[in-house]
């Protein structure tokens, strides 16, 4: 059985943050259950192309608001608590925080630790895994 906190795993290397989010990974490949899932805050006012060409993700929200815009078909979506959106096409997308935001990420396949957004907003397959 894997037991971990938010609070603990925010201070540890499971904590990667970047100029418009962070993200705590509270499950990795390494932990071996098949997909990865993290709490992400989105910080306010930020602007975040994404395209998870290697990545299937799914987006519940939990705090805040904002939207979501796919590329393709340029469709718009309030994000609020509550919304789920799911990234089942590698969508291109855009999310928008009006407020700041927590939302509970699950990846797959999962992500090994330290991976952020490359130039095209994808996460690389072959990043550096955290060692616990």
């Amino acid at each position: 059985m894997i037991v971990r906190t938010l609070q603990e795993a925010e201070k540890t290397e499971r904590r990667v943050v970047t100029q418009n989010w962070e993200s705590v990974r509270l499950l990795l490949k390494s932990d071996g259950m098949g997909f990865s899932l993290h709490v992400t805050t989105v910080y306010p006012g930020t602007v975040t192309p994404m395209w998870y060409r290697h990545h299937l993700e799914a987006v519940f929200c939990i705090a805040g608001e904002g939207e979501v815009e796919t590329v393709e078909g340029a469709r718009v979506y309030p994000v609020k608590p509550g919304t789920l959106y799911a990234l089942d096409q590698h969508d291109k997308h855009i999310l928008r925080a009006k407020t700041r935001m927590r939302v509970l990420c699950v990846f797959n396949p999962p992500l090994k630790g330290k991976e952020v957004h490359d130039q095209a907003g994808a996460y690389p397959l072959d990043a550096e895994e955290i060692e616990d």
